[in-house]
């Protein structure tokens, strides 16, 4: 592939040319000349969209798409089309999947669907066998596959037994455990945050206090097996408090919110609309502020969609009932946008990947390109005509968001919306 992206504002402090606007020059996917202006003798396709930014290609440390078994939901091939439209160019991706991604077996197949696209996808396997939370998966012979991570995608770790082992047998290769953080017995049935709102809805409450014991309980393990332990999705302000003193002790600890907990609250439940059933449920406006100043301040490493499709069949329905999960890839970079500056949320994109080991590389000359294209200024109102996912369960429906993606240039592909 070779193309000339014109008149390009660049935002990637690694780089010599950081808030720089020039044209880059790539040729067979590799970034040739960056300069003021690229005279194009060669008649490559040119790149000229308004108010062009680009950064180094964002990463989503947390994606479902439902294949195999799922594949109403979502299909790995359209998955990493809507990624790319998404301007990501890898995502990490989920073990949920029917049957489990919990073996070598597995993870190969994730990887050879996923083959020749423009969205590198790293498989996340299952923690335990089948997800169910009894034995371990066959960790090491998943890495040997591909995996970079291991959780049970919403499935808590009951048994700190278990947890222990994890942290230990995976240390012994550098094995990175997710811990999904709520105690299900004290979350019970509950199907939103516990609080006036709830009960006001009359819908059973999930406390905060479920999700600050798990969290306090694995920091304890961690700090007893030296191991290496990421929390996706964290909700609540004492999570914040705990991470950052466990940093505090140099645990090796890292964690993540979901872009959703960042812009909306428990009394966006009042509608009873299930596109806002997530797990972990929206907290209360105390909480969101806790966790928007621990990304400001590094206590939380990372931010995700944690896109979630899910049928119209599981989320029509009473909201008891309904199934968790809404998507978010479509809507990242307008709803991060809207709550941070350019330079934090081009940041908060790409921050994840070293925890995750996908490869980053500045963008300078002789590198590959590995680019996301988008205009940071416009805003607009996400309606379904920006949903690129089978599955339309978002709750940003309506809301108005500031950035527009442009689409991505990787693996030597150009993707554009």
């Amino acid at each position: 592939m070779n193309v000339l992206v014109k008149s390009a504002t660049i935002v990637d402090p690694k780089s010599d040319f950081h808030n720089q606007t020039v044209d880059i020059l790539i040729e067979k996917g590799t970034i040739s000349k960056i300069s003021k202006r690229i005279q194009n003798p060669k008649n490559y396709k040119e790149i000229k969209l308004d108010n062009l930014h680009v950064s180094q290609g964002w990463f989503d440390s947390s994606v479902s798409f439902g294949e195999p078994g799922f594949e109403e939901r979502e299909t790995i091939d359209n998955g990493l089309k809507t990624a790319a439209h998404s301007g990501f160019t890898a995502v990490a991706v989920n073990a949920n999947t029917n049957p489990v991604l919990d073996s070598y077996a597995d993870i190969a197949f994730l990887k050879s669907k996923a083959a020749n696209h423009a969205v590198d996808l790293y498989p996340i396997g299952a923690l335990t066998k089948n997800s169910d939370g009894t034995d371990l998966a066959e960790l090491f012979d998943m890495r040997s596959a591909g995996a970079v991570a291991y959780y049970d995608y919403q499935h808590p770790i009951a048994n700190p037994n278990l947890m222990k082992l994890a942290l230990q047998y995976a240390s012994n290769f550098g094995g990175l455990v997710c811990s999904f953080p709520q105690e299900s017995k004290i979350s019970g049935l509950g199907v939103m945050n516990e609080n006036v709102t709830s009960t006001s809805l009359g819908l059973k409450g999930n406390p905060s206090l479920a999700e600050d014991l798990q969290i306090a309980r694995d920091l304890f393990i961690l700090e007893y097996t030296e191991g290496k332990l990421h929390i996706p999705t964290i909700s609540t302000a004492t999570s914040v408090e705990l991470i950052r003193a466990a940093k505090q002790k140099k645990l090796d600890v890292t964690c993540s919110v979901a872009i959703h907990n960042l812009m909306f609250t428990d009394e966006h439940l009042k509608t009873f609309d299930t596109n806002f059933k997530v797990l972990p449920p929206l907290r209360t406006q105390n909480d969101m502020d806790a966790l928007i100043d621990g990304l400001k301040d590094g206590t939380i490493d990372m931010v995700t969609s944690d896109h979630n499709p899910i049928d119209i069949e599981d989320k029509k329905i009473e909201f008891d009932y309904a199934k968790y999960g809404t998507i978010g890839l479509e809507s990242a970079f307008g709803a991060l946008n809207s709550v941070f500056t350019l330079k934090k949320t081009v940041e908060l994109l790409i921050k994840g990947k070293e925890r995750f080991n996908v490869e980053s590389s500045s963008i300078s000359v002789g590198s590959g390109a590995n680019l996301s294209l988008f205009n940071p200024n416009d805003t607009y109102m996400f309606s379904k005509q920006n949903i690129y996912s089978r599955s339309k369960n978002s709750m940003f429906e309506g809301k108005e968001l500031k950035g527009k993606v442009y689409g991505i240039v990787a693996n030597n592909q150009l993707i554009l919306n």
